[in-house]
């Protein structure tokens, strides 16, 4: 802005001006605000306004916990959400990649906070992205206490914006896995991906470039399906019912569950290992489940080996469990 030639002062230059909106941030608290309540449970309120979030460990029914924390992202699977303006689902991914990782360690995630970058703060588009962190949240059980909302005009660009997530959840002492007993003869349980979930994004994106996809043309692999929706199918969120088998088949401590393995990056060639002891190996039989299409487009478009496929994707396991052979059945059952 230039001096004006008349004399006078020169008219301040606001935060708004310089692209930082507080309005909109408080309006943003404001709408935000049912959806953090929806989250409520045992040891915490979910209001927000204030300065820190906080849980109470007692309420919650715990003795003699050990805290168990995670944070992660949702890699660039975030760039088809803002490329293609479907930003309602990308925030229960960022749920699924931390409590995933706590649960593995026998822990129940019990709060999560976010932090959402943007160059200019969309209300809409903000609200619709806590929504889908809300719903992550409910659907593993924890409350949405608290985040941080980050106006950075000059950082990104256009409608860009990030996200990065943080759980905090608790086990009781003498619970955590993996056990130290994991012994040959025990059997592996894989669970289900609900498809890609959240890595692997930076070659999926550079494979559809290859085969000149656009977002909005239909999937090669789901007929019916744009390829943007089936890519963005959410990371599956197996919290509940690993905390239902844990219980019901005797907890962590004498339990056929001896260990849990969350299989992203890496995929099962480098997460499996991760929970075993150096006595004993996997052998994994790659015919005893069916991989979702998805896969089979990857590997076809991409003349990927299965090597590369194993430590790239999940290739339809998105969890493991390393169970007793004798417990196997009641573990099934939950």
């Amino acid at each position: 802005m230039s001096q004006p030639t008349d004399g006078s002062p020169a008219p301040s230059i606001t935060y708004r001006e310089s692209g930082v909106d507080i309005d909109a941030g408080n309006a943003l608290v404001e709408a935000i605000k049912g959806i953090a309540g929806s989250t409520r449970r045992a040891g915490a309120d979910a209001d927000l306004g204030g300065f820190g979030g906080l849980f109470d460990l007692k309420r919650a029914g715990y003795r003699d916990p050990i805290l168990v924390a995670a944070n992660d992202g949702v890699g660039t699977k975030l760039r088809i959400a803002i490329d293609t303006g479907r930003h309602a689902t990308i925030g229960i991914d960022l749920v699924a990649m931390c409590v995933n990782d706590l649960v593995v360690q026998g822990a129940e995630p019990l709060f999560f906070l976010d932090y959402f970058a943007v160059g200019k703060l969309d209300v809409a588009t903000a609200t619709s992205v806590v929504a889908g962190i809300g719903e992550g949240c409910r659907q593993a059980g924890c409350a949405l206490i608290g985040g941080e909302t980050a106006e950075m005009p000059g950082h990104y660009k256009g409608d860009d914006y990030d996200l990065a997530g943080f759980a905090v959840g608790a086990v009781e002492r003498g619970e955590i896995l993996p056990r130290l007993d994991v012994a040959i003869g025990d059997l592996i349980i894989g669970l289900p991906s609900s498809g890609v979930h959240s890595n692997g994004y930076s070659l999926v994106r550079r494979l559809a470039a290859e085969e000149k996809l656009g977002w909005n043309d239909p999937a090669p692999f789901a007929p019916g399906v744009s390829l943007a929706d089936a890519l963005l199918e959410p990371t599956r969120i197996y919290v509940k019912p690993i905390l239902r088998a844990l219980e019901a088949t005797s907890g962590a401590v004498d339990g056929p569950i001896k260990a849990l393995a969350h299989i992203t990056g890496g995929g099962l060639s480098e997460n499996l290992p991760r929970v075993l002891p150096p006595t004993v190996a996997a052998a994994i039989d790659l015919t005893s489940w069916r991989a979702p299409a998805v896969f089979g487009w990857l590997a076809k478009a991409g003349r990927l080996p299965d090597a590369e496929m194993l430590r790239t994707f999940n290739c339809g396991i998105g969890m493991v469990i390393v169970v007793a052979k004798e417990g196997v059945e009641s573990v099934m059952e939950h």
